[in-house]
């Protein structure tokens, strides 16, 4: 029998919480370990019961990205991610920064956000897509400094590129290598390149990145 994932959800809307916690344990291979409403609380839930995975509201009292940095720091293995109304830029950054592993927008469905937390428990980072195509489009910079610096992008293959548009959109490694007919191996190859081109961490960090330019739609 494969081990179940346990989870914790903190946030201080307590109908959102429940909801949340409800939709989650309908799953067979998901236990709900704990919940909370604070930073605070997802402290000691992070100490007290180190669930797989941490589910947070960017805006909750004490912050949650305080709390994910203090989780993360006490406990690199637990894997966050954010469920949120905000759309701030920096607060995507702020949240990279702290060691999130997702960055999703509150309005997700139920089946969407039970697939996101298989995919980021799974070793993958992921932003709304939505979200993402908007930080392909704004690297959040003033426009003075954007002009002043070469895009990222010219350092990327065409290829390259198309992976990197399929990554904005949400797909996983494995959706990616059957569309373009690759191994998930190959795939992999190409995101350890992105990334190095890019200078960035993960995935998320990478669309930031390649805020500004139109990714090529073909070879």
């Amino acid at each position: 029998m494969n081990k179940r994932l346990r989870i914790a959800v903190v946030d201080d809307h307590p109908l959102m919480r429940q909801g949340i916690a409800s939709v989650l344990e309908c799953e067979k291979d998901f236990e709900i370990v704990s919940v909370g409403e604070s930073a605070n609380d997802a402290i000691r839930i992070g100490s007290e019961h180190a669930p797989d995975l941490m589910i947070l509201d960017v805006s909750m009292p004490g912050s949650g990205i305080a709390a994910a940095r203090a989780i993360k720091s006490a406990n690199p293995g637990i894997r966050v991610l954010f469920l949120t109304v905000s759309e701030e830029y920096s607060d995507v950054t702020a949240a990279l920064e702290a060691g999130a592993c997702g960055y999703i927008l509150k309005g997700i469905g139920g089946s969407d956000l039970v697939s996101t937390i298989r995919s980021v428990a799974g070793g993958e980072t992921y932003i709304t897509p939505a979200f993402a195509a908007r930080l392909l489009t704004t690297s959040g910079q003033p426009a003075s400094k954007a002009k002043a610096a070469p895009s990222p992008l010219e350092q990327l293959t065409p290829r390259e590129q198309q992976i990197l548009k399929e990554v904005a959109i949400g797909q996983t490694n494995k959706e990616i290598a059957r569309r373009f007919g690759l191994s998930e191996k190959t795939i992999k190859h190409y995101m350890t390149n992105i990334l190095q081109k890019l200078g960035a961490r993960n995935r998320v960090e990478a669309i930031a990145a390649s805020g500004g330019m139109k990714l090529s739609h073909s070879l």
